[in-house]
């Protein structure tokens, strides 16, 4: 497998998984535009499931409180619910035992008084027996008159706890409900919300092109080498600002080694003419740009002198946002390869490096709706330059191309499902 080959199937691979590329490349996609980045989306039939269940748990929250208050409001304040069934018969208990005690020693005062009057020994002898009953008996009420009425405290007591705990129970429950009812609100507004957006996707545009132009198929070690990126609209309307997107990715020659910090890859335009980073700024934006207007970027692809001989590739795109909250962009990456030759090795005669546009999901080629095309590498189909060196087969395939999608990261291959600016600013 060849690189080329490799590489459309990683850029393929990218589109299919935004998530995964944008999760391993949390810089390029901050750095972005908000309406560059892709987010997972829950589809309408998720949240419209969403909603209903948290309908449901919202209903059967507010099914439990009112429940819950009704039935400490009616049927725990029935005198038939069990702790206060208790409680009256704990209290009427009670109350007998208050009556007989008053009783007992109602007696005890009258045997006294009996006991006072008698005149005879025989009397007193009688009195006193009398009193001494009246007294065992009074001790006696007053005993289970004591324990009546711990009796008649603890039913109370059970009673009071038992509606406590019940007011206990709809304070979780009333906040339960409070909880659900939040939860259920999100979930219409996250629904309402996707409603909104549906059918305000972000579009694809294959007339939006970027073309590499005199980027040599090597580079030597130590050395610099200018080119071009231009950005074409073309469309019959004026988009009305433009983010062309550049970086670059590279191993050794035996594909082990990955070579990205070795290389410095920088931008600057008419209107900015300060070299910028372009790892760093991956949202630059060259502004308006009219019906079938191009404007050139110039770039600059500084080499190490201590990079190792190795490989790599130029990976360029476009999107846009208009003011009215369309967005859209080119829905592939144009990649354009470039060999890395050691420090002091001859190049001799260096072509421009070849490239062809990524994931085009069948479009026009790159370039071909430009009014003033540039020719070079972009869209130019053909043998990888990697390939002519030989040294194609010894690149580690799987992590070179997986590279490839990550310099870029999704935003720029899944351009058809990226929400308009307006909603993710």
């Amino acid at each position: 497998m060849n690189f080329r080959c490799v590489l459309a199937t990683a850029v393929a691979a990218a589109v299919t998984t935004p998530v995964v590329v944008l999760a391993a490349t949390p810089a390029v996609a901050d750095d972005r535009p908000a309406a560059q980045t892709q987010r997972a989306q829950q589809t309408i039939e998720e949240l419209e499931q969403a909603v209903a269940l948290a309908q449901q748990e919202y209903d059967a929250a507010v099914v439990a409180a009112d429940d819950a208050v009704k039935f400490l409001r009616e049927d725990m304040q029935a005198d038939t619910y069990p702790a206060k069934a208790a409680m009256i018969e704990a209290n009427s208990a009670a109350a007998a035992a208050a009556r007989v005690k008053a009783a007992a020693d109602q007696a005890v005062v009258d045997a006294q008084a009996v006991l006072d009057a008698a005149t005879t020994d025989e009397d007193k002898a009688a009195a006193r027996a009398a009193l001494e009953e009246a007294g065992k008996a009074a001790q006696e009420a007053a005993a289970a008159k004591t324990a009546a009425d711990t009796r008649a405290a603890e039913a109370r007591t059970a009673y009071e706890d038992a509606r406590v705990a019940q007011a206990r129970k709809i304070y979780l429950l009333q906040k339960a409900r409070d909880e659900a009812e939040a939860k259920l609100d999100a979930a219409k507004k996250a629904l309402a919300d996707a409603e909104a957006e549906q059918g305000e996707e972000c579009v694809a545009e294959p007339r939006l092109t970027a073309v590499v132009a005199g980027l040599p198929k090597k580079v030597v070690a130590g050395t610099t080498a200018h080119f071009t990126l231009r950005v074409t609209n073309g469309t019959d309307r004026t988009m009305d600002e433009v983010f062309p997107y550049a970086a670059v990715h590279a191993f050794d020659a035996k594909g082990i080694k990955p070579l990205d910090s070795y290389l410095d890859l920088e931008w600057s335009t008419a209107a900015n003419p300060t070299w910028r980073d372009a790892d760093a700024t991956q949202g630059l934006s060259v502004g308006t740009l009219k019906a079938r207007a191009s404007v050139d970027v110039k770039l600059r692809l500084k080499v190490d002198a201590k990079v190792p001989a190795g490989q790599g590739a130029a990976f360029v795109s476009a999107d846009y946002v208009n003011e009215d909250e369309s967005c859209g962009g080119f829905p592939g990456v144009d990649d354009h390869e470039f060999r890395i030759l050691a420090k002091g090795s001859d190049p001799g005669e260096v072509e421009d490096a070849e490239g062809e546009p990524g994931d085009t999901h069948d479009t026009t080629p790159q370039g071909g709706a430009s009014t003033t095309p540039v020719s070079g590498s972009g869209g130019s189909g053909g043998n990888s330059s990697l390939a002519e060196t030989g040294s194609g087969d010894a690149l580690p395939q799987v992590a070179l191309a997986a590279g490839a999608a990550l310099v870029l990261g999704a935003g720029t291959t899944v351009v058809a499902r990226r929400r308009r600016a307006g909603s993710e600013a």
